[in-house]
């Protein structure tokens, strides 16, 4: 009786293990608000993810990767270059902002085959930029198959702040969607936890697909909406589900506080 308890119970540690490592598609700009034509020339890097553990998938060379800018999108994909990060094949993107406006990066990746949850993942991936004080339209849906759509201001939080989002499946509210969300620590570290559970943290979407999360510390935050496609994807002879996510990086500021006034 004690052997199969232990076996339940190091069965229950591997699945904590694995439920706490979320998939997450990213895409981290070198900066979130441009100001000066210095940090105009991004760099962007593109990878499949376990954000807070900072460890990752192989990734293949995504399907789409463009920029929208005044209803336009640019093709980026050709700027794409192939990169390593801790052994995992990753890709690394480039772009100059030439104007006022907001910029949305979005990403669609190749499928991905995940054998632990037997199926495939496509997570559309997306990040706001805004440069030079302009940011109108980031309440604007993109029109991709799935996404999360701000209804909050992106790139003017505080760590604290309360986020809102609503997320979409082909133009429409998903109701009552699941959403994850996982903290980045950068490139150089991983997060710590008190628990396995606390690292990938959940919300539930109302029924207009509207969901809400404060950031209790700065950094990038990871919100990745999650549904199963109608659509299935042939593996081995089999057909398999498709789990699609709807994900958003947003960029969380460290608060201020007060400034000494100067003299006139």
């Amino acid at each position: 009786m004690r052997n199969c308890f232990v076996f339940f119970l190091c069965c229950c540690l591997l699945l904590w293990a694995w439920d706490a490592r979320a998939h997450f598609g990213m895409i981290i700009p070198s900066q979130s608000t441009v100001m000066t034509p210095k940090e105009a020339a991004l760099s962007l890097s593109l990878k499949f993810w376990h954000p807070f553990a900072n460890t990752g998938m192989p990734m293949e060379k995504p399907v789409s990767f463009k920029v929208f800018h005044d209803a336009a999108a640019t093709d980026l994909l050709p700027s794409l270059q192939e990169s390593k990060e801790r052994g995992m094949r990753v890709f690394t993107g480039a772009y100059t902002i030439k104007e006022p406006g907001l910029y949305a990066f979005v990403m669609e990746p190749a499928p991905y085959f995940e054998k632990e949850e037997d199926c495939f993942i496509i997570h559309y991936t997306k990040v706001y930029v805004d440069a030079f004080g302009d940011d109108e339209g980031w309440d604007k849906p993109l029109g991709l198959k799935t996404e999360i759509v701000p209804l909050v201001r992106p790139n003017a939080l505080y760590a604290g702040n309360v986020f809102q989002g609503q997320v979409l499946i082909d133009g429409k509210p998903s109701a009552h969607a699941q959403v994850e969300v996982e903290w980045y620590p950068g490139p150089d570290a991983k997060g710590a936890a008190p628990y396995e559970s606390m690292i990938t943290q959940t919300v539930k979407a109302d029924s207009n697909g509207v969901f809400t999360y404060a950031a209790p510390a700065s950094g990038w935050w990871g919100f990745a909406a999650l549904h199963t496609a109608a659509e299935k994807i042939r593996h081995e002879k089999t057909e398999k589900d498709v789990e699609l996510g709807a994900v958003l990086w947003v960029r969380f500021l460290p608060w201020q506080g007060a400034a000494p006034l100067r003299a006139k």
